[in-house]
């Protein structure tokens, strides 16, 4: 499992052979969350709250990874 630190929040993930699930993810004051995962092999945590979002995106494709895009506006 691996936890995944962002403004607006945390996500914790798993890698496995068959794709990467979501475990928990857990909003910063004042921000919502949603989810989406389209395949197995991807998921996008976006955390959203005021004039900010910060998306978390894991995926096992080529390797496991996780990145966090951040913005304002």
């Amino acid at each position: 499992m691996h936890t995944i630190q962002s403004v607006g929040g945390q996500a914790s993930v798993r890698f496995g052979s068959d794709g990467v699930c979501l475990v928990s993810a857990i909003p910063t004051r004042g921000f919502t969350v949603r989810t989406s995962q389209t395949e197995p092999t991807t998921l996008s945590v976006t955390f959203s709250g005021d004039r900010r979002e910060s998306v978390i995106t894991a995926t096992t494709e080529p390797e496991d990874k996780a990145t966090v895009r951040e913005t304002s506006w």
